[in-house]
């Protein structure tokens, strides 16, 4: 029975609708092997998530966030915080 439905779930992949991963996809936990070969679970064609950046499926790789520190005038911090105690 197992098997069965083993068979069943990777008939979409036999299909040819969907492509095989690329090298940047080694390692995303979103990996499906099937007919000796791997295939992304989620999107059909992989090779186009990557083209603009990291892949928003991706569970290996996590997008670095940038953060910018900002210096604030005292003078004015104190002007608005007794501004809005009035």
């Amino acid at each position: 029975m197992a098997k069965a439905a083993q068979s069943k779930g990777t008939e979409k992949y036999a299909s040819g609708v969907f492509q095989p991963v690329i090298d940047k996809c080694a390692g995303c936990g979103h990996i499906v092997e099937a007919n000796a070969q791997q295939f992304c679970e989620t999107y059909i064609v992989p090779s186009a998530k990557w083209r603009l950046g990291i892949c928003n499926f991706a569970t290996h790789a996590k997008p670095e966030i940038v953060t910018a520190k900002t210096r604030v005038n005292p003078l004015k911090a104190s002007k608005r915080a007794a501004a809005g105690k009035k």
